[in-house]
């Protein structure tokens, strides 16, 4: 079976899937990518399930050697990934063969990239996933981020890509750093004087330091409660808009904890929360009050979108749709990019 070899592992680069379902109630993380949109556009790339566990990278991407061939794909935040050290596509099925070599120049916008191959990783499935827990020591591999010299088994790969780019329509702009994020209110709104609800929805704040996959804490306008800002501990989700009593914002994020003891303003909406996975300490975002119909609509409307990706078949008269291949050649030191149709018989 193919392998790939983690020659540099970045800041942070860890195995991600669509999490664990199920077991918040005993206390387990969903944990899971951070941007799942753009984990599930890299897995339809290679003809994988959309759950499959992929390599998330945070900040300071990693460079990797391929010891097979094998189709893959880069999405996320740009950082400007190379293959050989040329330059390919973002949001396209590329292949490389043994000895190839991924690496990154560099991070130019967003703030995490999503790298699936075709088949998904050989690793052990628990509970249900084989995303990364890092503060639970387990899933991915052996339970701990990636480091230089891991060796990585690929599944071998069972479909091919219905697809070999994304519509650029459908590409995130992840350059946007002063961004309005949608929110529902509640379930604690009531919590907070109308002043306070005021501030929230008309000020921006803007990503500390304090930034991981447990949740984002910002800074900005004190958002003022009515009483006292506990509340007896009870479930929280992702995307759950906490405010301590100091009345500065924290959203969560994908490894949250399961409960938690401050009043909630407002929960992010599913298609928004991407958006807050590629915030860079420093950015600054302010939120707009969305109706619980008007959310449901816009993740009906992106899923209809990708599905229809998923629901696509080859024929001439669309050629966006025919399987293409990518490939960098060397002709006498100087480049060409080649593009491979795949006919059928």
């Amino acid at each position: 079976m193919t392998k790939i070899q983690i020659l540099k592992a970045g800041i942070l680069t860890t195995i991600q899937d669509f999490g664990r379902i199920g077991y918040q109630q005993y206390g387990i993380p969903t944990s899971g990518g951070m941007d799942l949109y753009s984990l599930e556009l890299a897995n339809l790339l290679v003809g994988n399930q959309a759950t499959e566990g992929a390599l998330e990278f945070t900040m300071m991407p990693p460079s990797i050697a391929f010891h097979g061939e094998v189709d893959f794909a880069v999405t996320g935040g740009d950082f400007q990934p190379l293959l050989n050290n040329h330059p390919i596509t973002m949001y396209q099925t590329q292949r490389a063969y043994r000895g190839d070599i991924l690496s990154f120049k560099g991070l130019k916008s967003g703030c995490r990239g999503y790298l699936a191959v075709a088949g998904g990783f050989d690793i052990p499935i628990i509970m249900g996933s084989k995303s990364t827990y890092l503060r639970g020591a387990f899933g991915g591999l052996e339970g701990k981020r990636l480091k230089d010299g891991d060796l990585l088994q690929l599944n071998k790969p069972t479909e091919k890509p219905i697809i070999n780019r994304i519509p650029h329509n459908m590409i995130p702009d992840y350059t946007v750093t002063n961004r309005t994020i949608r929110v529902v209110m509640g379930p604690e709104d009531d919590t907070f004087t109308p002043e306070g609800k005021e501030v929230f929805l008309h000020s921006q704040y803007q990503l500390t330091n304090q930034a991981d996959r447990m949740g984002l804490r910002f800074d900005g306008p004190k958002v003022s409660h009515t009483k006292a800002a506990d509340i007896v501990s009870g479930g929280i989700n992702l995307g759950a808009i906490q405010v301590p009593g100091e009345g500065k914002p924290i959203i969560m994020m994908a490894d949250h904890q399961t409960t938690g003891g401050y009043t909630k303003i407002a929960n992010v909406i599913s298609v928004d929360i991407p958006y807050l996975a590629q915030l860079k300490p420093g950015d600054s975002i302010s939120f707009k009050e969305v109706s619980i119909e008007e959310a449901q609509e816009l993740l009906a409307m992106q899923r209809s979108k990708i599905d229809g990706l998923k629901n696509q078949e080859d024929n001439t008269s669309n050629r966006k749709n025919l399987f293409i291949k990518s490939y960098n050649i060397n002709v006498n030191g100087r480049i060409y990019k080649v593009d491979v149709e795949e006919l059928k018989g």
